[in-house]
């Protein structure tokens, strides 16, 4: 049985929708999940077979700066090799924040096992599929 992290920040309650569709989705594929706000740090990297983070875009696209920003950076040192997922919800732009947030994983090393779910603004019952997906595909 895999081992599966489910790493987010949420400010709306869209992107903790999303996750928890994640972890179903893992759960379903039979894999042993944790889910975790802020508060994982580079340590726990060791202990999962793969990862999903999940942050909304803010401000000019980014990750939230308080703190998924700090621990993001943080953990992506620790990545190299390590099967990854991203997803998240924006309200504006055109998802620059994703593909910015790939840009750094794939630089760290790990592999992005999947394609990245975004949502725009409140996710769709398409989108939480899409996060059930990705989920079985951490698994």
């Amino acid at each position: 049985m895999s081992k599966v992290a489910v790493v987010f920040w949420s400010g709306t309650g869209n992107t903790e929708a999303m996750a928890k569709a994640v972890e179903e989705g893992a759960k379903n594929a039979g894999a042993n999940v944790t889910v975790f706000g802020c508060e994982f740090t580079a340590a726990n990297v060791k202990e999962y077979d793969a990862i999903a983070f999940g942050c909304p875009a803010m401000g000019a696209e980014v990750l939230e700066e308080t703190e998924f920003e700090p621990m993001f950076t943080d953990v992506e040192k620790s990545l190299s090799g390590k099967k990854t997922a991203l997803f998240g919800s924006y309200g504006w732009g055109d998802g620059q924040w994703m593909r910015d947030w790939e840009d750094r994983v794939n630089d760290a090393g790990a592999m992005l096992e999947t394609e990245s779910v975004m949502a725009n603004e409140q996710p769709t019952d398409d989108d939480l599929d899409k996060c059930r997906a990705l989920g079985a595909a951490l698994a």
